[in-house]
């Protein structure tokens, strides 16, 4: 298996069972850069929570489009119907989506540096997102068979990713975003950080210095430090790009260049995952 020390200075210690951290929060974003769902319970899966970042918009060369382009991607919400994926956007019908789509037309689209194939939904799906954001654009999905390899620096060679930017999970903890909210004249919601996981009950940042944790019953090794980007700018209620929180983060949380906030994390079995379930960590080197 392959480990990433931290870039930030804590004291790792043996393995203990810490009863008040726990999980608070479980979020997936099923369509990449669209909104998000939040969840009492979720599956994990091979590639991540069960439907998080499991369908991309890409433009005419298949290339990804997200918030760092189009902030107005922030007001696409999704949620969950009978068997669908129902998609609203100001000014927009509402859109069904299915849950289980299946064709053996593959497209091969682009995420960052990774190619991979996706199914290129019908044109009805595709024309409601072009007419939202004014531009071609096509909506995809990943099938089981599409199989993108997470980056071998940090994973056991085939361990698979959705088109999440990069890992499974991401991780952050409540008192980190609290210690934040503390230095801006105003507080943002933890949804500019998008995580999959918010765990409460530790001190800010202490994710920094985790290198096993488990969730309940699941097992994650916690790999590599996330570094933040400009949708954590984005207004996810309008769509608007600022300044904060990037400009006060990069005060104390810059590191060679790069903005750090939140842990990606991969899980190492599969199961299910509850709000409250108990967070135990067990650091490298134990």
């Amino acid at each position: 298996m392959k480990f990433s020390l931290s870039i930030f200075d804590y004291t790792f210690t043996n393995y203990k069972p810490m009863t008040s951290i726990h999980l608070s929060g479980i979020y997936i974003y099923p369509i990449k850069s669209a909104g998000g769902i939040a969840l009492e319970e979720a599956q994990v899966s091979d590639r991540g929570l069960q439907y998080d970042r499991r369908w991309m918009l890409v433009d005419e060369q298949g290339k990804f489009l997200t918030q760092r382009q189009f902030p107005s991607m922030a007001l696409i919400q999704v949620r969950f119907g009978e068997g669908k994926l129902v998609v609203e956007a100001p000014h927009q019908p509402s859109l069904s989506v299915p849950l289980d789509y299946e064709s053996n037309h593959r497209l091969r689209v682009q995420v960052w540096n990774d190619i991979c194939p996706a199914i290129p939904l019908d044109q009805q799906f595709s024309q409601w997102f072009s007419e939202f954001l004014h531009i071609p654009c096509q909506l995809v999905y990943m099938p089981e068979d599409s199989i993108r390899p997470i980056n071998p620096n940090y994973a056991d060679p085939g361990e698979p990713v959705s088109f999440a930017d990069g890992f499974p999970f991401l991780l952050i903890s409540q008192a980190s975003l609290q210690d934040l909210n503390q230095r801006l004249e105003q507080p943002v919601p933890m949804n500019r950080f998008r995580p999959n996981l918010v765990v409460s009950g530790c001190e800010a940042f202490a994710e920094d210095s985790w290198r096993h944790i488990r969730i309940g019953s699941i097992p994650f090794r916690v790999v590599k430090p996330c570094s933040r980007c400009t949708i954590t700018t984005v207004d996810q209620s309008q769509g608007i790009r600022g300044k904060e929180p990037l400009a006060t983060l990069a005060n104390y949380r810059l590191r060679n260049g790069k903005i750090f906030l939140g842990q990606n994390v991969i899980q190492e079995q599969l199961g299910t995952l509850r709000i409250g379930d108990e967070v135990k960590i067990k650091n490298f080197g134990a």
